[in-house]
């Protein structure tokens, strides 16, 4: 599975919210199905996901990597999957 593809693919066909607050927002309220985090986000955010009930997956690569992965031309701390679309990136879940 190639992440950035998937990820891309997830962004432009599936609903995806971009961001610490909205992600932590997006575990708080249940409605997240994965979050995805910078290794330097937040302790805040790290906090939240480590104790929501969504599956977390640690992205390899610091926020301005995953900003870049998701085509977007700023750091991102956090991605939360609310809909896959036609990726395949929820299969990230059992990692």
């Amino acid at each position: 599975m190639d992440l950035n593809k998937s990820l891309r693919l997830a962004i432009d066909t599936g609903k995806v919210s971009v961001g610490s607050k909205q992600s932590c927002k997006a575990i708080n309220s249940g409605s997240a199905k994965l979050i995805i985090l910078a290794s330097n986000c937040p302790e805040e955010t790290l906090s939240v996901a480590e104790n929501g009930k969504t599956p977390v997956y640690s992205f390899n690569g610091n926020n301005s990597v995953l900003g870049a992965a998701c085509g977007k031309p700023f750091p991102v701390s956090a991605i939360s999957i609310l809909d896959g679309g036609k990726s395949d990136i929820l299969n990230l879940k059992g990692k």
